[in-house]
């Protein structure tokens, strides 16, 4: 009766603890003593607390957070694939996609939930080792500074212009002010750089970030309505244009060409780097499923409704940057007046992406730097000191290198499917905690052997289109 009672203690003690300590899942071992011992199977519990003001990031936050990351500078690309592919298999492909990536992120949640990693690179470890850890951190660096050095270099492009084949085309402030010392392109990037990305690079939380998140997404929609706008007035007038809904194989379109397209689209819905950051500050973990799954609807609705109104405005004629199309129908004061609202929302909407996509960026290069160090968050000099020296890189190497374009273009079609699809799917099929069955191991070969075949694809027709 003794023992009993005290096993019963112990088991209404640990339900106590349990109680207290929502953040943590438990292990109820046995001791040869008859008592038992809690044994953390997260270790992310502290994490949460140390990296989360109080751990008790909203639902919505992490919304905003992983529509800001999907939601970049692949979004006036979209109508360019909409051409490419349709609109019935181009509202397929991206469905197709979104699906695959809820799996994969799926996997990443279930294995982080069995295991004690708190991040992406962590968690490669558990499976593959130091090697894994690397590939990830690898990958994420190459993907996330190519992004923000991409969106310094569009914010330049948009603010004071650009040159390319031989003519030059005015940005908004020179077009307002004419060409002026203080509105070329390296002082505008770094009044850009100094009053409106560090202040928000320098916020150590990601949920911190939720209201730019939210602004940014905001701006996105602001897009829409103004496509919108003009697609009922051209309409009105008789002057939409000719849609496809499927491709012209016939006339403009090869097969290969429809491979080219999908890495657009993974780019597009690619944000497995944040997952870790933004799961980690909310208050039930759990969550982080239902607030996936909602980011990839409002992407799929914001990519097609972008795609859809973008081609019927300008048809056939349409630009792999439809912010071209738009310069092209300036030659009116409300043409020009549009062209400006566009171009700056969508540059305002890249400069606070950029803090999301910069988070996990420093995340990853100070876990390969400083492994055995404490939390980022805690230690402000190292964190301060990291945050400045990657901004100043990333602005140096945007106005030394503004070409550097093409070549990310290439590295992002292999890193980004390697995130997003190979190593979730590598984890499955590693299996170290045995929690896989039978489906997903023939899923994750399924979209491993998918990203590899179409990035083979993309890479080889695009390097034949540029030789």
């Amino acid at each position: 009766m003794l023992q009993s009672s005290k096993r019963n203690g112990v088991t209404l003690q640990g339900k106590l603890l349990r109680s207290q300590l929502p953040f943590k899942k438990y292990n109820m071992k046995e001791t040869e003593t008859g008592s038992s011992d809690l044994t953390p199977l997260l270790a992310d519990a502290d994490s949460l607390e140390n990296q989360s003001p109080r751990g008790l990031a909203s639902v919505s936050g992490a919304v905003f957070n992983i529509c800001t990351t999907m939601v970049g500078a692949g979004i006036m690309s979209i109508p360019a694939t909409v051409k490419v592919l349709g609109i019935i298999p181009g509202f397929a492909v991206m469905f197709m996609i979104a699906v695959l990536v809820d799996i994969t992120v799926e996997f990443l949640l279930r294995y982080t939930q069995s295991g004690k990693s708190t991040t992406y690179a962590g968690l490669m470890a558990e499976s593959f080792g130091s090697l894994g850890s690397l590939a990830v951190q690898i990958c994420v660096m190459v993907t996330n500074l190519g992004c923000l050095i991409i969106y310094l270099i569009i914010i330049g492009d948009v603010l004071c212009g650009n040159e390319s084949g031989g003519t030059l085309h005015l940005g908004v402030l020179q077009e307002w002010f004419g060409i002026q010392w203080w509105n070329s392109r390296a002082y505008v990037i770094l009044f850009v750089v100094l009053f409106v990305m560090l202040p928000l690079v320098l916020l150590p939380h990601m949920n911190s970030l939720r209201h730019s998140s939210a602004i940014s997404i905001l701006l996105a929609v602001v897009f829409i309505a103004i496509s919108l706008a003009m697609a009922i007035y051209a309409f009105w007038k008789g002057k939409t244009q000719n849609m496809r809904l499927l491709p012209d194989f016939a006339n403009q379109v090869s097969i290969f060409d429809l491979f080219t397209t999908v890495p657009v689209l993974v780019t597009g819905f690619g944000f497995h780097v944040n997952i870790h950051p933004i799961r980690s500050e909310l208050s039930r973990p759990s969550d982080m499923s239902y607030a996936v799954r909602i980011s990839l609807a409002v992407c799929i609705a914001i990519y097609f409704s972008i795609g859809f109104f973008g081609y019927m405005l300008f048809g056939e004629s349409i630009m792999s940057d439809i912010l071209v199309n738009f310069d092209q129908n300036s030659d009116s004061a409300i043409g020009q007046l549009v062209n400006n609202t566009v171009r700056l929302s969508y540059a305002m909407h890249l400069a606070l992406v950029f803090p999301v996509i910069n988070f996990s960026l420093r995340t990853n290069i100070d876990e390969l730097l400083f492994a055995n160090k404490p939390v980022l968050a805690k230690d402000k000099s190292r964190f301060t000191i990291l945050t400045c020296l990657l901004l100043a890189l990333t602005y140096t190497i945007a106005i030394v290198i503004p070409t550097i374009w093409y070549f990310f273009q290439f590295l992002g079609s292999t890193t980004v499917v390697c995130l997003s699809f190979i190593f979730p799917g590598a984890i499955v099929l590693r299996d170290v905690h045995g929690i896989s069955r039978r489906k997903d191991k023939v899923m994750a070969i399924l979209v491993i052997i998918m990203a590899i075949l179409t990035s083979m694809i993309a890479i080889a027709t695009n390097l034949w289109t540029v030789g």
